[in-house]
């Protein structure tokens, strides 16, 4: 058995990397960062492939959707946030960000679904966000990178569904969790002595054990936490503008001054 995950080099990447090698999955460890990915090949008992690639760069894509047919798992994990409102934000940020959430998840799902259809069987793992469900006023882009991530998804498992296919497509849509996501996009989900913060930020390891168990079953949605199922509920029956108002408030106090 084997899997390949992008992002592999930190936070939810490679704790779903590891999740997958305690049950015996060998692993195709994609990223940009050979260093880190030496250091999880080091830590894991199975074996571990580093293959270093840019997903915003097409030949990368293509060096990654060329093994798609040794696996049985893919996870299309590489991903990050841009902060800011839309009318000053940096706009070349935005489109690398586009590349990496969107066009190359748009890409890989595409030709795993393909190869996996072909010899019907395999697991694609798309990761989106919590975001999803919601409109995200100063996170405009990232949240609407990750609502695409979610109906691709949500599509694509209909349509296999439809034909009877074996293969099984998921979407992780995770709250907070504390990864380097935060670094890279200038925010802060909260400090670690804040009351109710464990409540919010999720650990990166659970979440990763979680998604792995729940994509290993054929799940289509999988969404951590009680609190994140509390709110993707909550999110059905209140208004639009009073969403987008309370979450305007709720992102203006994530902004870390650089």
């Amino acid at each position: 058995m084997k899997a390949l995950i992008t992002g592999a080099s930190s936070g939810l990447g490679r704790d779903m990397a590891a999740a997958l090698s305690r049950r015996g999955y060998d692993i195709i460890a994609v990223a940009r960062r050979r260093d880190r990915l030496e250091g999880l090949k080091q830590e894991l008992k199975t074996d571990v492939e580093i293959l270093c690639a840019d997903v915003t760069d097409p030949a990368g894509v293509e060096q990654i959707a060329a093994r798609l047919d040794e696996v049985d798992v893919f996870i299309n994990n590489a991903g990050f946030g841009v902060f800011g409102d839309l009318c000053s934000s940096d706009l070349e940020a935005e489109l690398s960000m586009i590349d990496t959430n969107v066009k190359a998840v748009h890409i890989l799902t595409k030709r795993a679904a393909q190869t996996f259809k072909a010899r019907n069987h395999g697991h694609i793992l798309n990761v989106a966000s919590i975001a999803a469900f919601f409109p995200g006023p100063l996170f405009s882009a990232y949240y609407g990178c990750k609502a695409y991530v979610f109906r691709l998804t949500q599509a694509l498992h209909e349509e296999l569904r439809h034909e009877k296919s074996a293969v099984r497509v998921s979407v992780l849509c995770p709250g907070p969790v504390r990864t380097e996501f935060e670094q890279v996009a200038g925010v802060s989900f909260g400090r670690g002595d804040e009351p109710g913060r464990d409540l919010i930020i999720a650990d990166s390891r659970r979440v990763a054990e979680y998604a792995v168990k729940k994509l290993l079953k054929g799940k289509l949605f999988i969404i951590p936490g009680a609190l994140m199922k509390i709110a993707v509920f909550f999110r059905r029956i209140l208004p639009e503008k009073t969403l987008c108002k309370a979450l305007y408030l709720l992102q203006s106090k994530k902004f870390v001054q650089s």
